[in-house]
């Protein structure tokens, strides 16, 4: 059953475009991976202009930000279980096993797939209205001036440099997956110690997933080290 946020009507394009690869009969046409390819380029479509509309004093710099901080991995991943969209999901054994519903890259691509099969259906307009929708409160934050609250990477500089005088690096660690569907791990190290790690389906969504994940790390840390202190003086 289609979840009513989704303004499409045909169950067969909503059904493929929920069919992940590994449970396909036909990879290519049988699964969601060419719905998501045009899905992906109406979204881009969709925030540059939303961008270009709203934010006339806004370089091409800047708008380019603030696009690939609203179109990565982790805002569409987000928005695919906020619909519900990873309990729909059709996955194959093998993937299933590995956690592949819960996976953010899987999350993410079949959320471009079901733009792509409302504008194959419906048209720019509906596939507009869907996106502006879902992508609401992150193009609210960006308007507001946090032209990418998503970059994590540069955030990490910042706090590493404040508390240790030093920056962190990045390493590729692991490549998975076919040369369309590449899934990049990165690793944060400090020292030639490994912080972190995150995946992306380019380096740089791994270098930001990987980031954010040390500075929770370090923000955890920091809140322990307070709650000792406190602890240390009421005794």
């Amino acid at each position: 059953m289609i979840p009513k946020p989704i303004p499409l009507k045909s169950e067969a394009l909503f059904k493929l475009a929920m069919r992940h690869r590994s449970a396909a009969e036909n990879s290519v046409t049988d699964s969601y991976e060419r719905l998501e390819f045009y899905g992906d380029a109406v979204l881009g479509l969709v925030i540059a202009q939303y961008l270009y509309e709203h934010h006339a004093d806004w370089d091409q710099g800047m708008m380019s930000k603030a696009r690939a901080s609203v179109v990565q991995e982790a805002p569409l991943a987000d928005r695919a279980l906020a619909l519900g969209l990873d309990q729909l999901l059709e996955l194959g054994p093998g993937e299933e096993s590995t956690g592949g519903r819960n996976r953010p890259g899987i999350l993410c691509d079949i959320f471009e797939a079901i733009i792509g099969a409302i504008y194959i259906e419906s048209g720019l307009e509906k596939a507009r209205w869907f996106v502006l929708e879902q992508l609401d409160s992150y193009l609210m934050q960006i308007s507001s001036g946090d032209v990418s609250p998503n970059d994590f990477k540069s955030r990490l500089q910042e706090i590493s440099q404040a508390l240790w005088r030093k920056t962190p690096t990045y390493r590729v660690s692991r490549e998975n997956g076919f040369a369309h569907e590449k899934r990049f791990t990165v690793s944060v190290v400090f020292d030639d110690d490994v912080i972190s790690e995150g995946t992306g389906r380019s380096k740089k969504e791994a270098e930001q997933a990987a980031a954010k994940d040390a500075l929770e790390i370090i923000e955890h840390a920091q809140r322990s080290r307070k709650m000792l202190q406190e602890q240390d003086l009421e005794i």
